[in-house]
């Protein structure tokens, strides 16, 4: 575990420190396109976070190269070849994209061709195991459309939710941790060596996350692009294949009988193999939301416009922050209650857990004008809209003006202001002379 967090933490920290100069780098180049219709940001802001996310990924795979335990997943597998020549090329069109504004098809092509380098380097699904069926095998054409396949749907789910501050970055930093939970405990808990890989790919991804979010979080400061948003989610589609199409699930033998019947058994140790795909559950129910909505207008699947997921919880009345925080909740709810319920299937409390934890979301969503308060002993630590609000002082008692001499002299009646002045002010020169009035 202190290899992975070595990793974690070198990925994070290359991440922060190059996000700074990156973003003086967007500025000077330009990348700071106008700001469009769906839009939420007010003010231009720059682009190409996801040059500082890539050196992040690429210094932590140096870094787990030279280390004693992680080296051995460099010698004995070609897949962390092959996710950094997959993420390297997507990477490049990400950033042609944020700097000339690239057109759908060709990132669509780009895509696939990213998927097709990492399957042409052995990063692709041999089989996969279907409950109450079995393990199935596939045949090269098979595993090679359905990892292209994955790997696309994924980015462009990622890509998808990348529209307001925080929230790609930190949605892929909740699927990466659950699944780095499970990858780490079938590797070290059941020792099946192919699951060292996605192992060591969501540590890293968790570092690219943690280190941009920083610099992300409202009000953003850069944005990540393009170039992040497909290279988060390229690796996280790597990942799912690694542990989904590479590990063997008969290597676990924790059921007796023929593969049907394991395989039907052992259904809650299944489920978490597709735990990428139920960790962004959310950003593919946008995904397939968006393409029905726009087809039936009549527009381009391709074609933006403001009805997200983020948006729609933006029109109900939550602000930027709280938006952000629901995704949060309903990522980690699923990922985390898929994890759980494959480690403690038969325990009810985790159900109830489940349920109990939805309906503080459904309420959560219901009322967008709640603001939340800190308990007192904990308003040094939360942003300044949760703090307790403190009475106003009183207002200071300013003490009358005490009339002078020259104010006190009555004014007849039917005398107007004018003669009023007038006769005050010659009372007073007649005392400074001493004569009498």
């Amino acid at each position: 575990m202190r290899d992975y967090l070595l990793t974690l933490c070198v990925t994070a920290a290359v991440t922060y420190l190059l996000t700074g100069p990156v973003r003086k780098f967007a500025i000077a180049t330009g990348a700071m396109p106008e700001i469009r219709a769906r839009d939420v940001h007010r003010e231009p802001t720059p682009r190409l976070g996801g040059i500082a996310m890539f050196f992040g990924l690429c210094a932590g795979l140096l870094v787990a190269a030279n280390l004693q335990n992680l080296g051995s997943v460099f010698d004995l597998s070609n897949e962390p070849r092959a996710l950094l020549s997959g993420a390297a090329l997507i990477w490049l069109i990400g950033v042609l994209d944020d700097k000339f504004e690239l057109d759908a098809l060709i990132k669509l092509g780009a895509q696939m061709i990213s998927a097709g380098v990492m399957v042409a380097q052995g990063l692709t699904i041999l089989w996969l195991p279907i409950p109450g069926v079995g393990v199935v095998s596939l045949t090269p054409g098979q595993g090679t459309l359905l990892t292209v396949a994955l790997v696309v749907l994924t980015i462009n789910a990622v890509n998808f939710v990348d529209g307001l501050d925080g929230l790609a970055a930190g949605m892929v930093c909740i699927a990466a941790t659950a699944f780095f939970l499970y990858a780490y405990r079938l590797w070290y808990g059941y020792t099946i060596e192919a699951a060292a890989p996605a192992t060591l790919f969501t540590a890293i991804l968790m570092g690219m996350c943690l280190g941009f979010l920083p610099h992300n979080m409202h009000p953003a400061r850069i944005f990540m692009g393009d170039s992040g948003s497909m290279l988060i989610g390229l690796i996280l589609a790597a990942s799912a294949i690694s542990i989904t199409g590479q590990v063997d699930p008969d290597v676990l033998k924790l059921f007796e009988g023929s593969t049907r019947e394991a395989t039907h058994a052992a259904l809650p140790v299944f489920i978490p193999l597709l735990l990428p795909l139920t960790i962004i559950a959310i950003p593919m129910a946008d995904l397939v939301l968006a393409i029905v909505r726009r087809t039936w207008k009549g527009q381009s699947p391709f074609a933006a416009d403001r009805g997200h997921l983020h948006h729609r919880l933006l029109e109900i009345g939550h602000s930027h922050s709280r938006a952000v925080l629901i995704m949060y909740f309903w990522s980690a709810l699923i990922a985390f209650g898929t994890l759980a319920y494959s480690v403690h299937s038969t325990s009810m409390w985790i159900v109830l857990g489940v349920v109990a934890l939805s309906a503080i979301g459904l309420v959560l969503l219901l009322m967008p004008r709640f603001t939340p308060r800190a308990p007192r002993w904990a308003e040094s630590v939360v942003p300044p809209r949760y703090r307790r609000r403190k009475p106003a002082p009183a207002a200071e008692t300013v003490p009358e003006p005490v009339a002078t001499e020259t104010e006190r002299v009555p004014v007849p009646a039917g005398i107007n202001g004018a003669t009023a002045i007038g006769n005050r002010a010659r009372f007073t020169d007649r005392r400074k002379a001493g004569t009498p009035s």
